[in-house]
């Protein structure tokens, strides 16, 4: 355990003064370790205002979206 964390700590300075860092398993990349402030970065804002401010500055904000909702048949089904 206390191997694991030292390698892991290593990583952790690794992507702060060399940037992402790929693992690897068996030979083969698994994952990319990137920073917090890069992950914000590439994540970018998921509040939805920009979809919003398109759907709002689209020619085609008359268009009726309410979906149409039709009964469904239930099966009881033995599991």
């Amino acid at each position: 355990m206390q191997d694991a964390k030292a390698r892991f700590s290593e990583l952790v300075r690794r992507v702060r003064s060399d940037g992402p860092q790929r693992v690897t398993v068996h030979g083969r990349d698994e994952v990319v370790v990137i920073s917090a402030e890069e992950f914000r970065r590439l994540k970018g804002n998921l509040t939805g205002e920009a979809l919003i401010v398109a759907m709002q500055d689209s020619p085609s904000r008359d268009f009726d979206l309410e979906p149409k909702r039709a009964i469904m048949p239930v099966r009881n089904v033995a599991l």
